[in-house]
Parts: C-alpha cells; sequence; structure tokens
C-alpha cells in the first residue's frame, strides 16, 4: 500500500525565524523536541536520530536556509516518502508558520498527526510560545 503524503500546518506565535530555524535543522534543537539525542554526519550529510534505544537514519534532500529542510529515512522502502519542515510568515499577522510535509499509511496517518501535535507542542513549550 502506498503511503499519502500529507501537510500540517502549525502557527508559532511570537518565535523568530532563526529559533525555528535551529530548532528545525541543526542537532541541539532537534534533541530539544524531535528526538532524544541527534548526531550529524557532515561528510555523508546524514542525521541520526536516537529513541530510547532505536536509531533511525536520514539523509538531507533538499535545504533552503533559514527556509526548509527536507530528510528521507534511510530505511524507507517507499522511493517518494520523505519529511520536510518549512517555515513562512503569514502576511497578515506577521507571525512565523511551521509547515510540516510527512507520508504515511493511510491507516496510520491519524496517529501521525497527533505525533508531530505533541512534538510541536514540546517544541512551542521549548520556545515559550
Amino acid at each position: 500500500m502506498d503511503k499519502e503524503k500529507y501537510h500540517i500546518e502549525f502557527e508559532m506565535g511570537n518565535a523568530s525565524q532563526n529559533s525555528l530555524w535551529r530548532m528545525i535543522s541543526q542537532i541541539g534543537g532537534l534533541s530539544e523536541w524531535f528526538a532524544d539525542d541527534v548526531a550529524f554526519d557532515e561528510d555523508e550529510n546524514i542525521y541520526t536520530f536516537t529513541w530510547s534505544k532505536s536509531d533511525n537514519r536520514a539523509k538531507v534532500q533538499n535545504l533552503k536556509p533559514q527556509s526548509s529542510i527536507r530528510f528521507r529515512w534511510l530505511d524507507e522502502d517507499d522511493e517518494n516518502a520523505y519529511f520536510e519542515f518549512a517555515l513562512h510568515k503569514l502576511d497578515l499577522s506577521g507571525e512565523m508558520v511551521l509547515e510540516i510535509t510527512d507520508f504515511a499509511e493511510p491507516d496510520e496517518k491519524g496517529d501521525s498527526i497527533s505525533l508531530w501535535e505533541q512534538q510541536v507542542a514540546e517544541m512551542k513549550r521549548r520556545l515559550g510560545v
């Protein structure tokens, strides 16, 4: 069964673009909300994310500094699947928005969205948003 692509957006209030960029692209920021521990291999452009005792490795596929970063899990069978964090500013309010694009099996999409909601809530807490 093919995974379905989905987008979710989170208004990030008064968080600065720089602080959000740190949270979605740097090991220190990612380890505050996304994984228990994060390592980065500059030579291979691969992040290693650790949760409890399991490691998952993801390669950076696309990077636009201060704007977006796209990862692909190395053990992902679906060659079209990735997850991406993108930042943009709302025209009217000037608030920053974090957009997450991900893929999930149709019957797991709701759980996947709930997990992102929990993780982003932790990010907001860390940022004081």
